[in-house]
């Protein structure tokens, strides 16, 4: 019997700052934009949203590479099938009861917005977790998986927060956006830098294997490079507070190193729990400076 200890783990727990910190950016854009107003219930329904399509993506891409056997030659995080920790049907179950609960989150919003348009957004975002590594053709397997996080976990998230509270989209969200998908990721690369062996042996195509260890290395550093050229650009469009997340660069300094030394392996795993840390400190500073500015922009 699978225990609660492991459900947890293979929930993979790290990876939850990259649900966490757009959404409380896409709130801090939404207070920029309504001069320090917040809407408590709509920001912790996006939370909700969020996390629970996170957890999902995670259950599901240990249920799809489990089944697949892609997961049986790789060092890292918990893997509930690959494993044999729990039965393919539990963690499938899993992943789809974490969808229903984003699902009913995202509902209340559509009811508390009136943008039914979002049924349309929150449809996508369940598709694309579940086909990231499921359905006959996974995109994650086809080299895709960048876009798509950078997409959803960047732009879909925090745009999609902001808009929640303000009700309209606008170019400051956006570029706060790029930032937050730029480390996504970060995280993203790599996990897929570490995997590059058993991805390639088990034939899984991602873009870490499609353009080898060095070019990821490269790509590695030049997101973490996009996220902060993001903030000096906020900080021109919206306000000089956004520069409060340039503070956690320090946090930027060891990962990049690790990967710039050639590291491998479970050597890798030290920079997916750092870029983690530096998505959600990089999104609480930012978060913090948003409402500095919402709240002195009247006063």
């Amino acid at each position: 019997m699978t225990t609660a200890h492991e459900w947890f783990e293979g929930a993979r727990p790290r990876t939850l700052p990259a649900a966490v910190a757009p959404v409380l950016v896409g709130t801090g854009v939404g207070m920029l934009a309504r001069n320090g107003t917040l809407d408590v219930r709509r920001a912790v329904l996006a939370l909700i949203v969020a996390l629970a399509l996170q957890v999902g993506v995670n259950y599901s891409n240990d249920y799809s590479d489990g089944i697949r056997g892609t997961d049986a030659a790789r060092v890292g995080p918990v893997r509930l099938v690959g494993q044999g920790l729990a039965s393919p049907h539990a963690v499938k179950r899993a992943a789809f009861v974490c969808f229903g609960i984003a699902a009913l989150a995202g509902l209340a919003l559509v009811v508390l917005t009136g943008a039914w348009w979002l049924i349309l957004v929150g449809a996508a975002s369940i598709a694309a977790a579940w086909l990231y590594t499921g359905g006959p053709s996974p995109y994650g397997y086809a080299g895709l998986g960048e876009v798509f996080v950078f997409l959803f976990f960047g732009v879909v998230a925090t745009m999609g927060s902001a808009f929640v509270q303000t009700g309209t989209l606008t170019v400051i969200a956006f570029v706060a956006s790029i930032g937050l998908g730029a480390l996504s990721c970060a995280i993203l690369v790599a996990n897929n830098l570490r995997d590059i062996p058993g991805d390639t042996q088990s034939g899984k195509r991602t873009l870490a294997v499609r353009i080898g260890d060095a070019a990821t290395r490269r790509l590695y550093v030049a997101m973490i490079v996009i996220a902060f050229l993001a903030v000096v650009i906020l900080a021109l469009l919206a306000t000089p507070w956004a520069l409060l997340a340039l503070l956690s660069i320090p946090l930027a300094l060891a990962p990049v190193r690790i990967v710039r030394s050639g590291a491998l392996a479970r050597d890798l795993i030290a920079v997916l729990v750092a870029t983690g840390r530096l998505l959600l400190v990089y999104g609480i500073a930012l978060t913090v400076g948003l409402v500095i500015a919402s709240l002195t922009s009247h006063a």
